[in-house]
């Protein structure tokens, strides 16, 4: 039976590619994502391993939005018992220049930080390659990588955007190595100590505190010697530091790792349903020959074991296939993320036993329960009975199937349905139950579905006289296998438009949010997705541009509120006049203590107008503020409005900026030159953008298009195994019917109309696959999206253009799909085929 099931697969090299790449392509996503993420986590740990070095104790904010330690923990810190050296540190965010432009990082953080010589620091010192470092106020010491980005060299001058202070003139004195980080665009400045201070502190914190222990003292006793007497902050060693950073950077890798897993399950259950699919159809087809190996004496169990010994041979190939597709696959993700500019570090490709055991064992496993059905039931065909009937699983009954798959239908109905009622995780995760509920609904029912879908779109093929009718009927002859086939597709459409929903759907809130919310006839914003937003200074300047009537920055403040963060915004001018918002009760000209709050979050904490209530900084410092007004749930003003006088106190000076800058000109201004003297004014911070509402919304457009077009470019894959799935199915079908086609061509069928029946066929079965996935997914997309409402997607919208373009791409597909089984079966020979028992 060993030698039987060897020359099969031999016997049958095409067929055996095509299920052989099916399983090629699903492990190849599964382990190409964990080689990739794998890779990522060594590099950052061959980045973190030099953090800290020389380090004994370092003493930070437990929060990243604190405004630092006080001057004064630093004196105490400097008193301690057992303490050497205290060596303070300060940072923030910039972005350096060059020629006038922005040195590009690739959404890679660019920083600022304090340089200490060796007499003061602690940490291990720089390596500089060239110059010097910084020893006076208006110099620079740049990376390396940095440096080769910007094109700067030793001597050079160039400017520094600082958010809170605006544009700084510079001269590179040096040029110092990092480590791996450098290959990564990451951008590293170092400045004199007190110009950094004067950058990126109020001039009563710093950063973080570095601690060097005095001989004798052990660093975990003086650590926690510290940790006692300073509960507020977070006391660590130097390897702590480093476990810190990795493990922040590990769940961040983790993410990315489960997203990308989770398109690699999605190819893999498509690549299922086609080799469960393939194996089927071959058990059928070859019940014959495995009748007459059980009326020579092999048993049900040797059959079923030859079978399933042909998928396990089949996983085999097939995952070790796709664990070296991985490979070249995580190259693949590498570069398309680099390509997207997002600067990721380059390091040695990782390749992990568990990586290796995963994509084999996956891809085998797969591949051998999705035969173990149709082996089973080859073994349980009576000899006799197979040798009379080439097949009989297409009369079989699809009542009991079809009774679970309505069953299922109305219970995810009635779950999407009540999910869509909520929104947050939880009315999410109800609308994912009800997901997966219709999903399976349509593996069952769809058999039973597809007989008069297929029928009715056989209006399709009317045209094409008797080779549409045969085409048709070759469709819905083997409900069973058709809706297998058009499955893939169905799943892979499902998703792309559940996607594609939510593209139109953001959009159209963005677009709603700006037409309805939005008064101002210019909205001014920094580079989408970073940490710098529009820089303080430039509130000033836009002020002075002619035919400007009212400017108003908002700026994002962090808080909280009962323990729980409360993201606010602080608006710096009279915000009614360039917003569009309703107050439900009180004012919104708030004093230094007041704050407005929207309804919801004050129905939510039982706030009244006129309480008293408690709210904390990042730093634990509390401060009583009353409840001057309530608004109307407003996306641009979120769930808190804090006064400029708050926002100051609690959020570092480094981190201090505008996300949005409104301004609205004066009645009959001319604004097309207001523009211009926008832009003029506005033009030294470089990353500034002047943007009317229009330009606003497609600004944030492309940004969704950028996310979608990943999205799009992972489920592609799911989309080519479909393609491969009709491929394979119509091959065997062909063989299947070798005899049919062999009489129709004996009867005067010419080999164009034999191609062009199984042209119109496939185009039936994809159109259909289509149709139910697009339906399938407009459904999920819509009850997803409700439960979204909270973050801002407020506005559903169903891209029709791009649903009705993908239907007809779907027609086009199966055509093409279908270009090679055509191409076999018209070459069918007449007189061999008939005489083929």
């Amino acid at each position: 039976m060993r030698k039987v099931a060897l020359r099969n697969l031999a016997a049958h090299k095409v067929r055996l590619v095509l299920t052989v790449l099916s399983v090629v392509l699903g492990t190849a996503f599964i382990s190409g994502s964990f080689i990739f993420t794998d890779t990522l986590q060594s590099t950052f740990d061959g980045i973190f391993a030099s953090q800290a070095k020389g380090v004994d104790v370092r003493v930070q904010p437990k929060e990243q939005q604190s405004l630092g330690v006080p001057n004064d923990v630093v004196d105490k810190l400097s008193h301690m018992d057992g303490v050497q050296t205290v060596a303070p540190s300060v940072n923030g965010p910039v972005v350096l220049l060059k020629d006038g432009h922005a040195v590009q990082t690739g959404g890679v953080p660019s920083f600022g930080q304090s340089y200490l010589p060796p007499g003061k620091s602690v940490a291990e010192p720089e390596t500089f390659i060239e110059g010097a470092p910084p020893s006076q106020p208006g110099e620079i010491a740049v990376n390396k990588g940095g440096a080769e980005r910007a094109g700067l060299k030793v001597g050079d001058h160039t400017t520094v955007l600082v958010p809170s202070k605006g544009n700084i003139d510079v001269t590179v004195s040096g040029v110092y190595d990092i480590d791996a980080s450098d290959t990564g665009g990451f951008i590293s400045l170092r400045f004199e100590d007190s110009q950094a201070r004067q950058l990126f502190t109020d001039g009563l914190h710093v950063a973080f505190v570095d601690i060097a222990a005095q001989p004798g003292v052990q660093a975990d006793d003086l650590r926690d010697q510290i940790k006692a007497a300073l509960p507020d902050y977070k006391v660590q060693d130097a390897q702590q530091v480093r476990d810190d950073f990795k493990q922040q950077f590990g769940n961040a890798l983790k993410f990315i790792n489960y997203f990308l897993l989770a398109f690699g399950s999605i190819a893999l259950l498509v690549g299922t349903f086609i080799i469960y699919n393939t194996f089927s159809m071959l058990v059928a087809q070859r019940l014959r020959e495995l009748a007459l190996l059980r009326a020579v004496g092999a048993s049900r169990q040797q059959i079923s074991r030859s079978v399933v010994g042909e998928s396990l041979i089949v996983g085999l190939i097939g995952s070790a296939l796709g664990l070296a597709a991985g490979v070249g696959l995580a190259f693949g993700l590498s570069g398309l993320l680099n390509a997207f500019k997002l600067g990721l570090p380059t390091g040695t490709m990782s390749l992990e036993p568990r990586t290796v055991l995963v994509a084999i064992g996956v891809g085998t496993l797969v591949t051998v329960l999705s035969a173990y059905a149709p082996a089973r039931r080859a073994a349980k065909v009576p000899p006799v009975e197979a040798m009379r009937s080439e097949s009989n699983s297409a009369g079989e009954s699809l009542r009991l199937r079809t009774i679970i798959g309505a069953v299922l239908a109305v219970a995810g109905v009635v779950l999407v349905v009540l999910g869509a009622r909520g929104t947050g995780g939880g009315a999410a995760t109800v609308v994912g139950i009800g997901a997966a509920a219709l999903i399976f609904a349509v593996l069952f029912a769809s058999p039973a579905l597809s007989r008069p879908v297929v029928t009715g779109l056989g209006v399709l093929v009317r045209p094409f006289g008797t080779v549409g009718r045969m085409a048709r009927n070759n469709a819905i002859r083997n409900p069973r296998r058709t809706a297998a086939t058009a499955f893939a597709l169905t799943l892979g459409l499902m998703l792309v438009s559940a996607i594609g929903m939510l593209g139109s759907s953001a959009k159209a809130s963005v677009s709603d949010l700006v037409d309805k919310g939005v008064k101002a006839d210019y909205i001014l914003a920094g580079p989408p997705g970073g940490l710098i937003g529009v820089p303080l200074a430039a509130t000033g300047t836009i002020e002075q541009v002619p035919q400007v009537k009212d400017v108003v920055a908002f700026h994002g403040v962090a808080l909280k509120v009962d323990g729980k963060q409360v993201i606010g915004t602080a608006p710096e001018g009279q915000t009614a006049r360039v917003l569009n918002y309703t107050m439900k009760q009180g004012t919104d000209q708030l004093g230094d203590n007041d704050i407005m709050v929207s309804e919801t979050y004050a129905s939510d904490h039982g706030w009244n107008l006129g309480d008293s209530v408690e709210i904390t900084s990042m730093d634990y410092k509390k401060f009583e503020v009353t409840v001057a007004g309530i608004y109307k749930d407003t996306q641009l003003l979120q769930n808190m409005v804090t006064p400029m006088a708050l926002y100051e106190k609690t959020v570092p000076v480094s981190y201090q900026s505008s996300f949005l800058v409104l301004v609205a000109a004066q009645p009959g201004a001319d604004l097309p030159a207001m523009r211009k003297n926008l832009e003029k004014a506005t033009e030294q911070y470089v990353i500034v953008q002047v943007q009317d509402r229009n330009d606003f919304k497609g600004a944030q457009g492309k940004q969704i298009d950028t996310l979608l077009a990943i999205l799009y470019g992972l489920l592609a894959l799911a989309v080519v195994i479909a393609i491969l799935g009709i491929v394979n199915t119509l091959a065997l079908s062909v063989v299947e019917r070798r005899r049919e086609i062999g009489m129709l061509r004996a009867v005067g069928m010419q080999r164009p109309q034999v191609r062009r029946s199984i042209y119109l066929e496939s185009m039936l079965i994809a159109i259909f696959g289509a149709v139910v996935g697009v339906i399938l997914g407009i459904t999920l997309g819509f009850g997803f999206l409700r439960t979204l409402a909270d973050l801002g997607i407020a506005t559903i919208a169903i891209p029709w253009a791009q649903i009705v373009l993908m239907l007809l791409a779907s027609g086009f597909v199966g055509i093409l799909a279908a270009l090679w089984p055509a191409v076999r079966a018209a070459r069918t020979p007449p007189l061999a085929a008939i005489a083929d028992v």
